[in-house]
């Protein structure tokens, strides 16, 4: 049985970094294969693992309902094309596969694509035994219903007073949609002083998570994030990583 771990939070917070390095973590823990999902219209997921996005969910939107009517005419379901759809979107790398939201490429809302998302998780999220979903900013994906039950909800902060009321309103948030999960973790990332904000305590009791985690705020880290470079080149001594190691053991 497949584990989903959602991770979310403010723009700019490092959510893509965290779900990248996760991956990572989680391959070398010998947990593969993984299976990646950029949720995030802006897809950056795909550089941050090294490998390359050229089909999204939001394109197969737009494709599976110019190409419905003529696969219809030659005795192919709906279902069936989606199918064929959402395999040609999969980007298959050692290790980890993954597939991207993107942008719908026509007119109307994000609702069918949003339903070809939540059948992607349905169909073939079973598959693999962990499955690192990167949100966009904020609880949009999860209040859009995409998923409703998660196996670990990772929250994450940079270290200001700011981020950390994010934290507490994100939370809220996810108890107002009824939002299931069995861990709560909170990542308050890019720390300068060495140690969690004095506040994190109390947070962690409010909240009623499992654990709070502090990152460090690391220039190579930064550095590769800025420059969408590829995190698994990241040294395997790096502080920032090896602490995502630790948080790994636990999944």
């Amino acid at each position: 049985m497949s584990k989903l771990i959602a991770i979310t939070g403010k723009g700019g917070v490092g959510k893509t970094t965290l779900s990248a390095l996760l991956v990572r973590a989680l391959i070398s823990a010998g947990k593969q294969p993984v299976l990646a999902i950029d949720a995030d219209p802006n897809s950056c997921l795909d550089a941050a693992l090294g490998v390359t996005v050229t089909d999204t969910v939001g394109r197969a939107r737009e494709e599976l309902r110019e190409e419905a009517a003529d696969a219809a005419k030659n005795g192919l379901s709906k279902q069936h094309l989606l199918e064929m759809k959402i395999g040609e979107s999969l980007v298959e790398a050692s290790g980890f596969d993954l597939i991207a939201m993107g942008r719908p490429e026509g007119s109307g809302c994000y609702c069918y694509a949003n339903n070809v998302l939540k059948s992607v998780i349905g169909q073939i999220a079973g598959e693999y035994p962990y499955v690192v979903l990167d949100n966009e900013a904020g609880l949009e994906n999860l209040s859009r219903r995409i998923v409703q039950q998660v196996d670990t909800l990772v929250l994450v902060s940079d270290a200001s007073n700011a981020g950390l009321e994010t934290l507490l309103r994100l939370h809220g948030l996810a108890r107002e949609m009824e939002l299931s999960y069995e861990r709560l973790i909170l990542v308050i990332n890019r720390i300068r002083s060495g140690k969690l904000p004095e506040k994190a305590e109390a947070l962690r009791q409010t909240t009623g998570a499992d654990a709070v985690v502090g990152l460090p705020d690391d220039p190579a880290v930064a550095e590769y994030a800025e420059n969408n470079l590829d995190l698994f080149r990241l040294p395997e001594d790096n502080p920032v990583f090896r602490a995502i190691v630790d948080l790994a053991d636990g999944f």
